[in-house]
């Protein structure tokens, strides 16, 4: 999450979303990924629930994107060769997993940064379902917390999404974003470069920005009146998983800031940074009162001992059950269900 000395401003946009069911918690757009090869399969979401992601397969990754810090300097930062060989890794798994990939290239004042965005070939490109987070660390440590968490999370569902071989209703697509920890300047970056009718086809932006936070809370964006749908049917998630959530205001400091912007429907999760824990957080959420979320945030100790593995494997569990819902979701006629 980038820092509040470089927020976003948020603009509100003026239609609701109808909400989305949701099961139980167990760049540039290319010219035509609809007509990719490989060709989906026929499986349709409504017929089988989200599965339940093991969160080893996360910390799997979360070990690579360690020893690529150790590898390049400690870290894996814009314009660092970390943050490149992240990009690589994280390509070769998509591209394997029959995902149709993009690496768009943008300029920074710290040099050439990436984007990496994933399609799932087929579905609806008028109305695309879109989940991201940021794969860049600051300079400091290779941010296995911010946002290492996030974006394995992310990975390992899209790898689980193209196992099942789907055939949804919508067109998914997944983004990996560059230099949020200079700006928000790969989502930035991609979304300017959208034209209107692109931007008009991406339904739904759902952002995963610190998911294993070592004192973790549970939070849900609030701050964006376009997507109370989608921030409703993740608080309902944590509902069912009986926990009781917290609505939070970030302020436009994460990647959603410039889907916002344009009137995209965005929501996320997060899991918290340097603030500091309250009592009645602590009481629902069983953490330290008094205690930073991240004491290592932006630190060089945000490293792979830097995580809550519990509080991970629930959010994966809970991106994999949007995933399944939102992908199917009728955003003309009303809610689906993945039942």
């Amino acid at each position: 999450m980038t820092p509040a000395r470089t927020r976003i401003a948020a603009l509100t946009g003026v239609a609701a979303l109808l909400a989305g069911s949701a099961s139980a918690l167990s760049g540039i757009a290319l010219s035509d990924p609809a007509s990719a090869q490989p060709d989906p399969g026929t499986l349709s979401l409504q017929e089988d629930a989200a599965p339940d992601i093991p969160v080893e397969a996360v910390v799997a990754h979360l070990d690579e994107l360690q020893s690529i810090a150790d590898a390049n300097g400690g870290n894996r930062s814009t314009g660092q060769r970390g943050y490149e060989a992240s990009v690589d890794y994280v390509q070769a798994q998509l591209d394997a997993a029959g995902f149709v990939t993009e690496v768009q290239s943008f300029s920074t004042r710290a040099g050439t940064s990436y984007n990496l965005i994933a399609d799932w070939p087929g579905g609806d490109t008028t109305s695309t379902v879109m989940m991201g987070g940021h794969l860049d660390s600051v300079d400091e440590g290779p941010g296995i917390n911010d946002n290492g968490t996030g974006s394995a999370a992310i990975l390992t569902t899209a790898l689980a999404f193209a196992e099942a071989n789907p055939a949804p209703a919508n067109h998914v697509r997944f983004g990996f974003w560059g230099a949020e920890e200079l700006g928000l300047l790969g989502s930035t970056h991609y979304v300017d470069s959208l034209s209107a009718t692109q931007v008009d086809d991406l339904a739904a932006y759902f952002n995963f920005d610190m998911l294993g936070s070592p004192n973790p809370g549970y939070f849900v964006y609030d701050d964006d009146a376009n997507g109370t749908a989608l921030r409703d049917s993740l608080t309902a998630l944590y509902d069912e998983a009986g926990i009781e959530s917290d609505h939070i205001d970030v302020d436009g400091r994460s990647d959603h800031a410039a889907f916002m912007q344009r009137d995209i429907p965005t929501a996320g999760t997060f899991s918290g940074a340097e603030g500091q824990m309250t009592s009645a957080q602590a009481a629902k959420w069983g953490g330290q009162a008094g205690s930073a979320f991240d004491p290592c945030y932006h630190a060089a100790c945000d490293d792979i001992d830097n995580v809550d593995t519990a509080a991970l494997d629930l959010n994966t569990d809970l991106i994999a059950d949007t995933l399944w819902a939102w992908a199917d979701h009728d955003f003309d006629g009303g809610p689906t269900s993945v039942h």
